[in-house]
């Protein structure tokens, strides 16, 4: 069983009564994906959205010569897959599985059906759709402005997030995509880090030794 209260605190839905929230609940249902799973492949056609109850997923486009450029890691409580349920087109992206993780499956019928008989309620949605193109700008400034070193400091504070000592729950492929350059220019990054004293190795761990000099270099 969804509990209502992970419901409620999705931007998507907050402070909806329980007796409008009950529908869409009822006809949600929780996926399990193991790493590497896909859930959907671009171009496919859409008929859910999804919020990632554990794990972590990978919004990535893949380039004509088959490269991945992850555009966006979806972790516990973001959702995702919403767009064509405001304009009917195929997946805009490919989204897989980065571990093993749970995603709620929401149908968008009754989710429209919300909108059509709430239509106040489209508020919450124009929120998180500027929310989402303020991390494209982002995301575009920091391709403009940063080098490969300054977003991968970036995406490793990312994945790090409050934590000193971390694990990369992706692949250097994976890793590579999501800062937008090859395996080896950012191995090359990391490797710099560690001789700098800012980053250190140990096992399949890394742990953050000067988080301050990182975040000046992801700026």
């Amino acid at each position: 069983m969804i509990d209502s209260n992970f419901f409620s605190s999705i931007d998507m839905f907050a402070g909806l009564a329980q007796e409008f929230l009950e529908p869409v609940l009822n006809q949600s249902k929780i996926q399990k994906l193991e790493r590497g799973d896909v859930l959907f492949s671009e171009d496919d056609t859409a008929s859910d959205l999804f919020i990632v109850l554990s794990g972590r997923v990978a919004i990535a486009n893949k380039s004509f010569d088959g490269r991945e450029s992850v555009i966006a890691l979806m972790e516990t409580g973001d959702l995702f897959g919403e767009m064509p349920l405001f304009r009917p087109d195929g997946r805009s992206a490919d989204a897989r599985a980065l571990e093993d993780s749970s995603v709620v499956v929401i149908p968008y019928e009754p989710v429209k059906t919300l909108y059509i008989e709430h239509p106040e309620m489209l508020w919450k949605v124009v929120d998180m759709l500027a929310d989402r193109l303020k991390v494209m700008d982002t995301a575009l400034a920091d391709s403009m402005f940063l080098d490969v070193t300054g977003r991968t400091a970036k995406r490793l504070l990312e994945l790090a997030r409050e934590y000193d000592e971390f694990e990369i729950p992706i692949t250097q492929e994976e890793l590579a995509g999501m800062v937008g350059a090859s395996r080896e220019r950012v191995n090359k990054s990391i490797s710099s880090f560690i001789k700098l004293g800012w980053l250190a190795q140990k096992g399949n761990k890394y742990v953050i030794i000067d988080r301050k000099q990182m975040e000046i270099r992801s700026t």
